[in-house]
This record gives structure tokens, C-alpha cells and sequence, in this order.
């Protein structure tokens, strides 16, 4: 059953907004499929018989590649060790989860499980995804989400909203989101080099 069909036509509007297509009712074997060429170019998640396909836009791809970008200028700076796992498809069919993050990171030695996950939020999504992240065991969550950063820690089975990220110790939420929100019109060169100075 089709939940949701967001599909604009504004070729204007394609550049900004995302395009989502929500179905429930679905199986594990439908989400299998739904993973093969059919839909190459969305991301798609699984949770508890709802598939959700996400076609990033052209915004969603500049913001998220900037967080990668800083995620890696900070590993740099503090000889972080770190494994990019991007837009990997993580899942378990024993809890009925599937998920694709935006970006995605294993620091110090490559995991099954990245340690941080990343997601920029336009038009679907947002925090309710946390439920597929808690089946998945990711212990922290980004997301960008109205001009904001939000950090996601996993704490004691449930995720707190905190200040500070957990793998990342010595950049919070204020400083990202100071940068993260000049990516669409900034230089990323220039705002790469001002973030690396400001956290040395």
C-alpha cells in the first residue's frame, strides 16, 4: 500500500527538496527486492513491514558530503583512525530492520556496525529513523534536521540528545551546526580550513 508519494515536477524544486515513496505491508523478501536495480538511485529502509525509498536531492548531497567532509578534517587533526562506510545498506532480519544512513563512519578499526551514522533531513525521516538505528546497534546518530545538528548517543539501550559528540569528544553540536549551515553557499575549502583551525 502506497503511504506517502511526494514526487514534484519543479525541476527547481527537485534541486532542493528530497522524493520519498513510503509502502506497507511488506515482507523481508519485498525489501530484498526492493535493494535490486529496480530502484538504483534511492535509499531505502526497512522497518517492521514499511519499505521507505528516499531520492536525495541536490542539497541533501551537498550537506552530507560537507559533514563527511568534516568528519574526516577532525580524524585528521587528532589522528583519529576512521573506516568510511557511506551509504552502506545495514540490516537484521531478526529485528526486521533495514537501513541505509546518508554517510557513515567505524573509527580505530572497521565494524559490522559503523560508530557513527549521519542523516540529512529535508522531506521524511528525521528522528523516528532512531528506532531502526537502536535495532542496528549504532551508537550515535547525526542528523541535520531544520538548520540544526542534532547528536544522537546511545545510552543505556535508549538515545539521549546530547551537546558533545561521543566519538568526536571535542566538537558539539553549536560549533557543527555553525558550519554545517554555510555548506549550500560557502566556499568548502575555506570553511574546511576555519573548522580545522577553530578545533585546534
Amino acid at each position: 500500500m502506497l503511504l506517502d508519494d511526494n514526487l514534484p515536477i519543479n525541476k527547481n524544486y527537485l534541486l532542493k527538496q528530497d522524493r520519498t515513496l513510503s509502502f506497507s505491508g511488506m515482507t523481508w523478501q519485498d525489501y530484498e527486492k526492493f535493494n535490486e536495480t529496480e530502484y538504483l538511485g534511492y535509499r531505502t529502509s526497512f522497518l517492521d513491514g514499511i519499505i521507505t525509498l528516499m531520492s536525495p536531492s541536490q542539497n541533501h548531497e551537498t550537506i552530507k558530503d560537507f559533514m563527511f567532509l568534516l568528519v574526516v578534517t577532525y580524524c585528521d587533526a587528532f589522528d583519529l583512525d576512521y573506516y568510511p562506510t557511506g551509504s552502506t545498506t545495514f540490516k537484521d532480519e531478526n529485528q526486521q530492520v533495514g537501513k541505509e544512513p546518508d554517510t557513515s563512519f567505524c573509527f580505530d578499526n572497521l565494524k559490522e556496525v559503523p560508530d557513527l551514522a549521519i542523516e540529512v533531513v529535508f522531506s521524511s525521516g528525521g528522528v523516528d529513523d532512531l528506532k531502526k538505528y537502536k535495532r542496528l546497534g549504532v551508537k550515535e546518530v547525526w542528523f541535520w534536521l531544520d538548520n540544526q545538528l542534532e547528536i544522537y548517543v546511545l545510552v543505556d539501550s535508549n538515545y539521549q540528545k546530547q551537546k558533545y559528540s561521543f566519538n568526536l569528544v571535542k566538537v558539539n553540536d553549536k560549533l557543527l551546526t555553525k558550519y554545517i549551515a554555510q555548506a549550500l553557499a560557502g566556499n568548502p575549502r575555506i570553511l574546511k580550513k576555519s573548522f580545522c583551525a577553530e578545533i585546534n
